[in-house]
């Protein structure tokens, strides 16, 4: 498989598999941590997700000053090493149980992966822009990507068996160790980068960074401000006057409108040869946010149908090797566990204090009558952020096939190009969200527990979607942007990631105002088929622009 491409290929794999070992066990206990109303901040389903949402919006969001930084200053590799660095930080401060500290610990991550994210990525079109490997440029992003999800598929065994052995704070450090492993790879890697962690330094017509603090950042922290302030009207839906649900929202989306307003700006003063291939690639930013906001559900939405609507006992040989590893819980039946569901805690006093406190395991309270155990005893139920990894499993089966697939298609010259399989991605993963249609209506809107190969089945249909469009997103960003801004462009397609992730956290907000839980996934469907319709609208102009740039 690395024959045929780049020696440093090796090193970035698995630089970033360990990167995203510890970025995704991170993200897997994430949401179950906030809600855990004994270890963790007794935090609701919307106050969690809201969070959550706030959160990998701004990880995406940094990487637009870091390949910047990274561009004009301080080049690849110091970049890639000083966030990697950061983001181990952040992973070991965040099991600290304390809420100041768990910002603190977010605001390393944020700005550590503002470094890392976008020049690992950039570094690697690199390599690809010699002519001897241009045509393996989207294999090589494939083979990459699938480094992303084999760190994804291991770090969530790790991190349940951690968590169920030590606390949260052990499974949050393991996710440092792997951050800091994934640095001291890529430092080894070094002898085979030569001059492509360089910096490009500043270019003749590139906006002078004073300008860009002044300009952009300064404005977005000032519009933050005014968002997290500014009330709209109050209303038996929005008691707190928040405009867009909360005031993160808020300040997330006003913080934006002056980046946005920067690329923007990017169009309108390149050369007229640039003008093109910038105008291509920020109308594939601004369709793909709609992906995103539905993919990144698999951290708030999707793990609470894992957690309260998935059948997640086990018995026999395989709770005995779950037990033995530590990727089970045993759980308590109590018979009022399944009459009190209508709070998932209770506020008691003690000492005059008031507490947060678990009422009963959730678990039970739409388990089928004849698997309702007897009163006292204990069921093993495999451990909710297990189900983080079904899609990098996914993808680490499915990546040599799609692989396969398309080299089969270039020899016969009938690969699709990048946009059209961006296009086929948008639509086959509006067809994953079908599934869990199916699965609200097989459950009865949640008063009965589902297989988990519902959710098997929905991240299989959307990994192929995902495969079809992440990776071909990068390799396209590569292939487009002008060499001066490349990490810059690099920083554009994370932004549209950002914007997702924050519209993410916003859809999985609203989970508990769905009597219908199939509704909430019509959303999405319909979400994906609006961004699916724009794309292949999109299609035929943005084809015509790779060729005429004699780009594949």
């Amino acid at each position: 498989m690395w024959k045929s491409h780049p020696k440093a290929l090796p090193y970035l794999f698995l630089s970033e598999m360990w990167e995203r070992f510890g970025y995704y066990l991170m993200i897997g206990i994430f949401t179950l941590y906030l809600k855990d109303v004994e270890a963790g901040f007794a935090m609701t389903e919307k106050e969690a997700s809201d969070l959550y949402g706030t959160f990998i919006a701004l990880v995406f969001l940094t990487p637009f000053i870091g390949g910047l930084v990274a561009d004009r200053y301080l080049g690849y590799k110091k970049s890639i090493v000083i966030g990697g660095i950061m983001m181990g930080a952040g992973y070991f401060m965040m099991g600290i149980h304390s809420l100041p500290m768990l910002y603190l610990a977010m605001t390393l991550v944020i700005v550590g992966n503002g470094f890392f994210k976008p020049n690992i990525s950039t570094l690697l079109g690199n390599f690809y822009n010699e002519d001897q490997y241009k045509e393996k440029k989207d294999e090589g992003y494939n083979i990459f990507y699938m480094g992303i999800n084999v760190g994804a598929f291991i770090c969530n065994f790790f991190g349940a068996a951690l968590q169920i052995l030590l606390g949260w704070q052990y499974a949050f450090m393991a996710a440092g160790v792997g951050m800091f492993i994934g640095v001291i790879v890529f430092l080894l890697g070094t002898k085979h980068y030569g001059d492509k962690t360089e910096k490009k330094g500043i270019q003749e017509g590139d906006m002078p960074f004073s300008k860009i603090v002044l300009y952009i950042l300064v404005p977005s922290v000032v519009f933050g401000i005014i968002g997290w302030l500014y009330k709209g009207v109050q209303s038996d839906a929005n008691l707190d006057s928040a405009i867009f649900g909360s005031d993160s929202t808020d300040a997330f989306i006003f913080a934006c409108l002056p980046v946005v307003y920067f690329y923007g700006s990017l169009f309108f003063k390149a050369k007229p040869e640039e003008k093109r291939p910038i105008g291509a690639l920020l109308s594939i930013f601004a369709v793909v946010i709609l992906f995103w906001a539905v993919f990144k559900l698999n951290g708030s939405a999707l793990t609470t149908w894992a957690d309260r609507y998935t059948d997640r006992e086990i018995n026999g040989t395989t709770q005995t090797v779950f037990n033995n590893l530590k990727l089970a819980k045993e759980v308590e039946y109590k018979k009022d566990s399944t009459e009190l569901y209508d709070a998932s805690f209770r506020i008691q006093k003690e000492n005059g204090v008031v507490k947060k406190e678990v009422n009963y395991p959730v678990y039970f309270r739409n388990v089928a009558e004849d698997k309702i155990p007897t009163e006292d005893s204990k069921v093993s139920l495999w451990a909710t952020n297990l189900s983080q990894s079904i899609n990098p499993g996914w993808v680490i089966i499915l990546t040599p096939l799609v692989v396969a697939f398309f080299t089969f298609l270039r020899s016969r010259k009938k690969e699709p190009s990048t946009p059209t399989k961006i296009a086929f991605g948008l639509l086959i993963s509006a067809l994953s969200v079908l599934v869990m249609v199916a699965a609200v209506h097989i459950g009865n809107n949640g008063t009965e527990k589902v297989s988990v190969w519902w959710l098997v089945a929905n991240y299989g249909i959307i990994t192929i979607g995902e495969l079809f469009l992440s990776p071909m997103g990068l390799s396209i960003v590569s292939k487009l942007s002008p060499k001066n801004i490349t990490a810059l462009m690099m920083g554009g397609w994370f932004l549209s990631t950002s914007i997702g992730n924050k519209l993410s956290g916003v859809l999985a907000s609203m989970w508990d105002q769905y009597d219908d839980k199939a509704n909430f996934f019509w959303v999405n469907f319909g979400l994906l088929m609006f961004a699916t319709i724009l794309m292949f609208a999109l299609v035929k102009n943005l084809n015509k622009v790779m060729k005429d740039h004699g780009i594949n």
